[in-house]
């Protein structure tokens, strides 16, 4: 099973509900009589999987003991001592996080008994639901397990029963996940180090002789394993390494198609099955692969190579978009058991092969860490185990030396495929849509430049008019949303997402809302409008999206009025620097995406939407500018250059923070900073503080 891993959302955590019953209740002398246990996933459990497994203590059991659990010596017969009952308990535990009430006691219990029987015994990762419970709700006059299960109006079960505690212990960790997702504990170690928190708790287990039922900061960062990655995959996109489509009609012998491959060097070919000459659309294409050739030979001999090669071409083929990563490519071959990959466009239209070996070329192994696993989860819990691999990946990227900037690209690319996942399980769910449609990622997303601390920006747009399609989209809207923030990317404080009526809309209506944008007076009325210029498709129809994009671009350059009122919308940026040159902070940190992103940010965006620039990236913004001999070229290096240190400063502090359960944020304690990067940090901070008048100097150039 995988490992467990820091960043995995509540909803998506496995984990094994366990309770012990025992010989008496203090800790030190007490003996285990029966084991409970209970996988589950998320909020549910798998109750079929349930187990009691009663041991033998090797001691008269106190008839005190059996009034309350009723076990006696007579319901002991034939069981076994403790050293086999935790061999069928132990491996159940690999890969998930130990669940319980009180579970310093059972914990404490489970140390001494494997300590006697010479087992080695290192308690796994584990949240106490008495712990949590207090996170919720701290004024509850009682923290019993029957007192939780009536306040979370959840059935308990069999009381004073190893498996019956085990299993309200479970349904009430399930319902109180969405609490506590709602209180901003999302994620396995925001969890923990809420838990540790509660030192008044903590402090009365340790005088009663428990475990500690948290994960001591010590132990988390010692058991923090940094992934090893190959760099590589992350850095190039498919289209880097592609080969050129070669396509044969499927009449072609297959002796010739053979001998073509052969004479071509290549291990694969396209197969047209429908259609005439000129592009080959994804839908009328087959693969024919050398295994393919093999089979073909050892299934029919020589008769085989007279036949069409159609007829053992593999359709419908599996496709990557050009402008993937290369771990995409590569963790889908893995998932299909695949060597062959067929490329397209947005249009798609096949636009390249990929194979094994082009993946070899770029020093690709086994020892990637994202893979499929966000294009065909099946809900979100399986989501949220994929999404829960990006901080790891983050982290070791970073440690290989890989740009910030390129780190938050492939986050990006991530949450565009999030997103995409979360809306085709909202269509599956309300069904065929009444129009095409695309749903778009704005803001940083849309950019390329998301880091770990990101709320939802999307929108979605359809042809139209249809039918019901006000009503439909409305639901889909609503769906995506949800979904999205019980996986872990929360709604948008301003909500910018598409369950709102005004972030979705057909075309005309999107038409109509631009123009309105664009004849606004007022700078408040354009809040939240400049990510709009951000967008990009995450899914659905991409030409929907192109055009949405050429004729909001095309509404707005030149409107110089609107230009500027979209670059104050944002109010004034304050410096991060103080009179004295030192750093502006507050509770110890500075706001490096106030201070520093959003400056530069708006300025290329403004400018790139003025001076006709198609152009997401802030860097390629930037770049199309010096391109263009606008504006002085050292300015707009600089701006691109700080731009980069403020990335990089905003992820380290993202990744150390979300290594010792704090959400991440775009706030950076400047006291963790070397003098070089601090210095780093103010040179990227002047630079920032300036970007306001090159925007205006610009704007009209």
């Amino acid at each position: 099973m995988a490992e467990v891993l820091d960043a995995t959302p509540l909803v998506g955590l496995d984990w094994l509900a366990l309770d012990t019953e025992t010989t008496g209740l203090d800790p030190r002398t007490a003996r285990v009589l029966e084991i409970g246990v209970l996988p589950g996933r998320g909020v549910h459990s798998d109750a079929a999987a349930g187990r009691a497994i009663r041991v033998d203590p090797g001691v008269p059991i106190p008839e005190a003991a059996t009034r309350v659990h009723g076990i006696d010596a007579a319901a002991l017969k034939g069981a076994d001592d403790f050293a086999h009952a935790w061999a069928q308990v132990a491996p159940l535990l690999g890969g998930r996080v130990l669940i319980g009430h009180t579970l310093g006691y059972d914990l404490a219990i489970l140390a001494r008994e494997c300590a006697a029987a010479g087992i080695p015994f290192k308690a796994p990762r584990r949240l106490d639901v008495r712990l949590l419970a207090q996170l919720v709700r701290p004024d509850l006059a009682n923290f019993s397990l029957d007192a939780l299960a009536a306040f979370l109006e959840v059935a308990p079960g069999a009381r004073h029963a190893a498996l019956g505690d085990a299993e309200t212990a479970a349904r009430v960790f399930g319902a109180l996940v969405p609490h506590l997702r709602e209180g901003g504990i999302r994620t396995l170690a925001e969890a923990e180090a809420a838990c540790r928190q509660l030192t008044e708790v903590l402090d009365a287990h340790y005088r009663a002789g428990y475990a500690d039922p948290t994960v001591p900061l010590a132990e988390a960062r010692a058991d923090r394993a940094l992934a090893r990655i190959d760099a590589s995959l992350y850095r190039h996109r498919v289209g880097d390494l592609m080969s050129p489509p070669l396509v044969v009609p499927a009449a072609l012998p297959l002796s010739e198609a053979m001998a073509e491959m052969v004479r071509r060097q290549v291990g694969s070919l396209f197969v047209r099955l429908k259609g005439g000459e000129g592009p080959l659309a994804l839908a009328d294409a087959g693969i024919f692969t050398e295994r393919d050739a093999l089979r073909a030979v050892a299934a029919s001999g020589g008769d085989s190579l007279g036949r069409p090669v159609g007829d053992f071409a593999s359709h419908p083929l599996e496709a990557v978009p050009e402008d993937a990563f290369l771990y995409r490519a590569a963790g889908r071959m893995q998932r299909l058991k695949s060597r062959h990959l067929a490329v397209t466009g947005r249009d798609g239209i096949v636009c390249g092969a990929l194979s094994v070996r082009d993946l070899l070329r770029s020093r690709a192994s086994d020892t990637f860490s994202l893979d499929d696993g966000l294009l065909h989860g099946a809900d979100a819990g399986e989501l949220a185990r994929a999404w829960a691999r990006l901080p790891a990946v983050a982290r070791a990227l970073t440690a290989d030396g890989v740009a910030a900037r390129e780190v938050a690209a492939v986050i990006s690319s991530e949450l565009a495929a999030l997103t995409a996942r979360a809306a085709a399980l909202a269509e599956a769910a309300e069904g065929p849509p009444p129009a095409p449609y695309a749903v778009l990622v704005l803001g940083s997303a849309g950019r390329g430049e998301s880091l770990l601390a990101m709320d939802q920006d999307n929108a979605v747009v359809w042809a139209g008019p249809a039918e019901g399609a006000d009503a439909w989209f409305a639901r889909f809207g609503a769906r995506l949303s949800d979904l999205l923030h019980e996986v872990g990317v929360p709604y948008c404080p301003g909500n910018v997402m598409a369950r709102s009526p005004q972030w979705r809309g057909d075309a005309a209506t999107w038409h109509a809302r631009v123009a309105a944008w664009v004849s606004r007076a007022r700078p408040d009325d354009l809040l939240s409008v400049d990510i709009f210029f951000d967008l990009a498709p995450a899914s659905g129809t991409a030409a929907i999206a192109d055009r949405l994009a050429a004729d909001a671009y095309g509404a707005a350059a030149g409107q110089y009025a609107f230009l500027k009122q979209l670059a104050d919308a944002g109010g004034p940026v304050r410096s991060a620097l103080t009179l004295m040159g030192g750093l502006r902070t507050e509770n110890g940190r500075v706001d490096v995406k106030a201070h520093g992103l959003f400056p530069i940010v708006c300025t290329a965006r403004v400018l790139a939407i003025a001076h006709g620039i198609d152009a997401r990236s802030t860097k390629a913004r930037l770049d199309g500018l010096r391109a263009k001999g606008i504006g002085a070229s050292a300015d707009l290096e600089a701006m691109a250059e700080a731009h980069g240190v403020l990335l990089s400063a905003v992820l380290d502090q993202q990744l150390e923070d979300l290594a010792v359960g704090l959400p991440a944020s775009n706030k950076v304690d400047p006291r963790r900073l070397d003098a070089h990067r601090r210095a780093d940090l103010k040179e990227a901070f002047k630079v920032a503080a300036g970007a306001p008048d090159v925007r205006h100097t610009l704007l009209m150039a």
